[in-house]
């Protein structure tokens, strides 16, 4: 199973790509929303967490977007901002404030992808 581990900080790129490394996933990470499209193309992800705010593309339309190219992805958006109460992540599958405990994003992936 592979995830794309979408966001703009390096520490969170580095922790999640370690921590579900652990998990035993294959993860690929992009930092800009452009790179996040073309690994989203290229690789082929079963499953993608997104940062909300991004530098170029925001997390958002980025969501948008690959929910057009393939509906039944699942994507968990992850920010440090509660978001909760705009409409628009509830296209998202699952919506995750980032914490340094990734009990809750780990165990969410694995409901995910065990569908």
């Amino acid at each position: 199973m592979k995830i794309l581990v979408v966001d703009d900080d390096a520490h969170i790129l580095r922790l999640y790509k370690e921590e579900l490394q652990e998990e035993g996933y294959d993860v690929v990470v992009a930092s800009t929303g452009e790179e996040a499209l073309g690994m989203f193309e290229k690789e082929e992800p079963d499953l993608v967490t997104l940062d909300i705010l991004m530098p170029d593309i925001d997390g958002i339309s980025l969501l948008r977007r690959m929910k057009e190219m393939r509906p039944r992805l699942p994507i968990i958006m992850s920010t440090a901002y509660d978001y909760r109460d705009d409409f628009a992540v509830w296209a998202s599958e699952a919506y995750l404030v980032k914490s340094a405990d990734l009990e809750e994003l780990k165990s969410k992936v694995k409901e995910l992808l065990n569908k």
